[in-house]
């Protein structure tokens, strides 16, 4: 138990630091949807006490991760951050401004970490697991209430199709985490 407390410090860095870099870049209205997945990981991790052995989420992991990878190509593809920006009244940054690099570096360089941390028994790698599961399947969830904000009928809205299988994924990976001790399949 005090393994983990101390490491609650970092995680409320780490999540204060995601939230202010979300908000340089992308302004309020993004860091407000960024906190669902940030600060619910946060709060799942100090609600679920979980030490699950890596082989327990490695498969549901890997795959949300595959498919976030291809999320953030259909987000590029149908022009993502142009219609959030038309929302939001936000210019899109640059992808070489800083905000948006240190933001790319710290979350998903940090859920890269996660099988090398959770394998060690890491409890700031099980923040990091819940941060990535609650980002996948909650704050995804946005791209279907995102269209509502628009001046069109309700429709198809960039990312959409892709988080019809991520956020079940990622919902799946919470559900292994959250177990005891799960299977190892």
């Amino acid at each position: 138990m005090n393994y983990r407390r101390s490491s609650v410090p970092a995680a409320v860095l780490f999540t204060v630091a995601i939230l202010a870099l979300g908000y340089a870049a992308f302004g309020i209205w993004t860091a407000l949807i960024f906190t669902s997945g940030f600060m619910g990981g946060f709060l799942l991790w100090m609600l679920v006490h979980t030490t699950v052995p890596f082989a327990a989420i490695r498969v549901p992991f890997w795959i949300a991760f595959a498919l976030f990878l291809l999320h953030r190509v259909e987000e590029k593809v149908y022009g993502f951050f142009d219609r959030l920006a038309s929302i939001t009244g936000t210019p899109v940054p640059e992808i070489d401004s800083v905000p948006v690099i240190l933001l790319i570096l710290l979350s998903v360089g940090a859920w890269l970490a996660v099988p090398a941390l959770v394998k060690r028994g890491y409890a700031f790698g099980y923040y990091l697991a819940w941060t990535f599961f609650a980002a996948m399947g909650i704050t995804e969830l946005a791209h279907f209430v995102l269209p509502l904000f628009e001046d069109q009928p309700y429709g198809y809205f960039p990312g959409m199709a892709s988080v019809v299988v991520l956020a079940p994924c990622a919902w799946w990976g919470m559900y292994r985490l959250s177990r005891s001790s799960g299977p190892t399949f």
